[in-house]
Formats: structure tokens, sequence, C-alpha cells
């Protein structure tokens, strides 16, 4: 069969977008065109840009025009994430316009009090975020918020119910907590799971967000697995103590997401409880688990490192009553998560989809 710009297209129509639903030349995703003699070059865009979701792509893009023209023509794809306002373009979490993971290799470093304040000290600047707790099985987030006992209203849309987050401090909020007693055990297969977790995405109203954070649970498994192959991530944050064996499961963490199969940016590393210091030596510092482990790896590994935030009394003292830290005027503890927050505006702020107008300017960023 000649290869003739008509017959190219029209194999490529046969081919679907998978979280479009829609053909790939109606949706206008084939950017570009070149036969060079038995050749056919193609550059085409998909909405997730997960290695895996351009995996497939390259794949359908090859099948359909080798079948239509022939299995001696030769193919090159080219697969790219939707660019500039397109990149908006999405049927997942369509005016979300970043989503962000935070993650930890192990359990205990503190990762969901880091989330808590990094979405409160957020909002506190004039950012819209939402959250999603989606460590399912030890969900924690009500609890650190104050709503422990809320339960997301329901607002119908067409044939369609929709979760309406519960909001507090300024952030709208979701978690498998608020659909269980806060004492009941969820004891879920890992498929169950994430077919929760997939409907706090997609079966609730977000509304616009400038920037929705997703609190892991820690190691790697089913739910971030399901994640990265549902949701198009901006990015990941890894959160460590300076402790050997915690930064040895933070590498894990960032290896997780830097596999070719995921291929999610590391947006940098936390270093929590790094010192400790009693208030009665404010100027001492006293390493417990460990001098800079976390720091060291991110310059191993060539990933910024974020921040740094001691282990102070008040800090927990504040996720036990439900208000963030970094909400609580000059203090030590407030200011070290001011200091991530800095980092991660100043990140998001320099995408190229910058963040809304409505946000307040950064005082000092963090380097």
């Amino acid at each position: 069969m000649p290869i003739t710009q008509e017959a190219i297209s029209a194999a490529l129509s046969r081919i679907i977008e998978p979280d479009l639903k829609k053909d790939i030349v109606e949706l206008d995703l084939v950017r570009e065109v070149v036969v060079d003699d038995n050749t056919v070059h193609v550059t085409v865009e998909v909405s997730n840009p997960a290695m895996h979701s351009r995996k497939r792509m390259e794949e359908a893009v090859t099948f359909q025009l080798k079948q239509a023209l022939g299995k001696d023509v030769g193919v090159v794809v080219n697969v790219n994430p939707l660019s500039g306002d397109r990149a908006n373009v999405r049927k997942v979490l369509p005016k979300v316009k970043h989503i962000i993971a935070i993650a930890s290799g192990k359990g205990g470093v503190g990762k969901s009090t880091i989330t808590a304040n990094l979405a409160a000290g957020l909002a506190q600047r004039g950012f819209s975020v939402g959250l999603v707790d989606a460590d399912i099985y030890g969900p924690s987030m009500p609890l650190m918020f104050d709503v422990l006992h809320e339960r997301p209203a329901v607002r119908k849309e067409g044939d369609k119910n929709l979760i309406v987050p519960v909001e507090s401090y300024g952030v709208k909020l979701l978690s498998i907590g608020f659909f269980a007693d806060p004492g009941q055990a969820i004891a879920w297969r890992g498929p169950m799971a994430s077919k929760a977790l997939e409907q706090l995405f997609k079966d609730a109203d977000w509304g616009e967000l400038d920037v929705m954070l997703v609190d892991l649970p820690p190691g790697t498994g089913d739910i971030h697995l399901s994640l990265v192959q549902a949701i198009p991530l901006t990015g990941a944050i890894i959160v460590s103590t300076p402790q050997p064996v915690a930064v040895a499961d933070a590498r894990k963490g960032v290896g997780f997401f830097q596999l070719a199969s995921v291929n999610v940016p590391v947006l940098g590393i936390v270093e929590n409880m790094a010192w400790f210091t009693p208030a009665e030596l404010s100027n001492n510092k006293y390493y417990i688990f460990g001098q800079g482990g976390a720091r060291s790896l991110a310059e191993e590994l060539k990933v910024p490192f974020i921040a740094e935030v001691p282990l102070v009394q008040s800090i927990r003292e504040a996720a036990d009553i439900g208000r963030p830290a970094v909400l609580q005027g000059e203090t030590p503890a407030a200011e070290a998560f001011r200091t991530l927050v800095d980092s991660v505006a100043k990140t998001l702020t320099t995408t190229t989809s910058p963040i809304g107008s409505n946000v307040k300017p950064i005082a000092s960023a963090a380097q």
C-alpha cells in the first residue's frame, strides 16, 4: 500500500488516548508526520507523562502503521507529554495544575507531618491546595487537620455523585480515614485499596487547584504503582531522617520514581528530625539520629536537598491537636517548615505552567 498522508491519518485515527477517550487525530495529538523513503517518522503527545504511558502509545502507533502500510515499512515514533496550555487537557484532575507525591522509604520518619505542614504553609501563602491522604492503612490527616469526626458531603452532578472534600486551614482534604471509624482497622488487599484510592481522585469535586499533595504509604508497592499509572504526577518529594537505615530506604524511594517504567521527577529530599535542641539549651544541637544523612544522599543522587526540619516537641504537639506547626507564628518549628514551603513554592512557580496570580510573594526562597 502506498505511503500517503491519508493512509497514515486513517491508521492513527484508530488509536484512542487512554485518559481522554478519543482518537489521537481528533484530539490533535499528532504533532508531526514525516515520510523519508520507506520510513514514517511520527511525533505524538500523551496526557500521562509516565514512561509506561509513552511506551504503550509508541507500541500502538507502530502496530497501526505497520498494519495499514505493510510490515516492511519502517516506523520511528517520538512520544512527548502534552506541552504548554495543552498540558492541562486531561481527563483525570484537569483543573489541578500540579500533583506532587510525598513519599518515604520507611515508616516513622514523619512523612505525614511534613505533608500536613507543607499543605497548610502553601495555603497560607495563597495557593489553592488539595491533599489526598493515600496512606490507606494508617490515615492520619483527619487528626492532623482537626477534622477527625468530619464526613465529606456528596454533590450530585448529572447522574454521578461526587465527594466534596473537607476543608481545614484553607486545604481541601480527602482521606480514607473519613470513611472508617477512628479505631477501625482497614484490612484491605492491594486491589481494593487501590480502587478506594482511585475514587478519592476521580470521584471527588476538587475544583480548581494550584497544587495537590498526595501523602503516600511508606515503601513502594501496589498503592504507589497504581498512583503513577492513574495520575499524571508533576514530581515526588522523599522524606527521610538522617539515620542510615532510613537513608537506605529513602534511596530505594528515589530509585522507584526514577525507574524507566515510572519516570516521575524527584523534586527533592527533606531531612526530618535532623537534630534536637532542648528548650533550656537553645544554642545546642544534638544529632540523635545521626548527622546529614539525607543531605549526603541528595548530593550523591544529584537531586535537590529541600529542607531540614529539627526534632521539636511542639511539632508533635501541634500534630496531635490538629493545628500544623507552620501556622504557629514566629517559632523555630514554624520557621523550619517555612523554609520547606519557600523551596517548594519556588519550584512550582518556576515551572512551565505557572501557578495562579493570587499567590503572595515569596520573601526568602530557599536555594
